[in-house]
């Protein structure tokens, strides 16, 4: 079955307020929403969604490199994921969230020619997912009270922004912990936000509150510098994020015995299939993995949770970002349920999901 064509469309996704972290502030963003169409009609959606201090793209070089894509990818066979990639990355050197819309369309497309939901298309017959959900940068009396209230909402892992201060960081973790009480668990995440020292210093007052791991806390170039603050984390696991796009990456960080943990974003690494990679190295040095997600929809959504059921080294899941649009089902029903942090996904073909476009 073969691909005939290749449509896109920008999108504007509005937040209910400001998120704040630790390398800016987000209140909306601008995302592509891709359709791939086949011989029998049939049609597949993917999305990019580019953020220039993390992924190097912007809308518009993302339309760019979906044009230039589009005149090898009409005549492909829809199944051959690996030629598609094979083939985006002979034309354009990483462009990720651009290549990530092309392949989570084509697996999209699997899905619904196949007859089968995407997490059983990946390999699994796990169709429930425990999401946390994420805390901005605010006073530590406003994170607190987010705190409690996600609590009340039934979300039993926060995942804490840190990194412009450490003193109100300290602060802010002590008085959360003190409100929600020590069994929810908590994780934080510094976004490149600390030098080494700081670090270790942070790591020591976060000790003895019971957070589980701490995620960037160095700019995504030292490798090197995370494996020294992870000598000296005392159990605290040391997560990648913006360190870690390819494989290649994986690789340099496990040899680096720089962290726990691989966050692997879809829109960092280029989409599922390059993600599957991530996982296997991951799993074959012995280390977790964690789905996270930049401010995507309900299509790049549901696949990173899909990709979370269907692999056992894949433990945690950070893919709460449409929560915090002003429109959370975006005008696309299905793909999955949740009632607090326990996710389930839709059976239906593909992504599951009823898209108009």
């Amino acid at each position: 079955m073969k691909i005939i064509d290749v449509t896109y469309q920008v999108i504007h996704v509005p937040m209910k307020e400001t998120f704040r972290v630790a390398f800016g502030e987000i209140s909306a963003s601008e995302n592509v929403i891709v359709k791939l169409t086949c011989e029998n009609g049939q049609v597949g959606y993917g999305e990019a969604s580019p953020f220039g201090p993390v992924t190097g793209e912007s809308t518009a070089s993302v339309c760019s490199a979906l044009d230039l894509f589009r005149k090898g990818l009409v005549g492909m066979d829809v199944m051959d994921i690996a030629g598609a990639h094979a083939l985006m990355d002979r034309l354009l050197v990483g462009n990720t969230s651009a290549k990530c819309a092309v392949d989570l369309a084509m697996y999209d497309l699997r899905g619904k020619l196949m007859g089968q939901p995407l997490y059983k298309i990946l390999g699994s017959d796990q169709a429930k997912v425990e999401n946390d959900i994420t805390i901005g940068i605010d006073t530590p009396e406003r994170m607190a009270q987010k705190a409690s209230q996600y609590v009340k909402e039934g979300f039993s892992i926060l995942k804490v922004k840190i990194g412009l201060h450490v003193e109100e960081d300290i602060e802010a973790l002590t008085k959360i912990r003190e409100t929600v009480g020590p069994k929810i668990r908590l994780r934080v995440d510094a976004n490149q936000g600390y030098d080494a020292a700081q670090a270790i210093r942070v790591l020591r007052s976060l000790k003895p509150l019971g957070v589980e791991a701490m995620e960037q806390p160095l700019p995504h170039w030292d490798i090197e510098g995370h494996a020294l603050v992870r000598e000296h984390a005392d159990g605290i696991k040391i997560m990648m994020d913006e360190s870690l796009h390819t494989p290649y990456d994986a690789m340099h960080i496990v040899q680096a015995k720089a962290a726990d943990v691989l966050n692997i974003k879809l829109m960092k690494c280029g989409g599922l299939y390059p993600a599957l990679q991530i996982a296997a190295i991951a799993k074959a040095a012995g280390l977790t993995c964690m789905v996270g997600c930049m401010m995507e929809t309900k299509i790049a959504i549901t696949a990173g949770i899909s990709l979370v059921a269907s692999r056992d080294n894949i433990t945690d899941a950070d893919c709460d970002s449409f929560m915090f649009a002003a429109d959370p089902d975006m005008g696309m029903p299905g793909g999955f349920t949740f009632d607090g942090s326990m996710f389930t996904l839709s059976d239906q073909p593909g992504l599951g999901l009823d898209i108009n476009f």
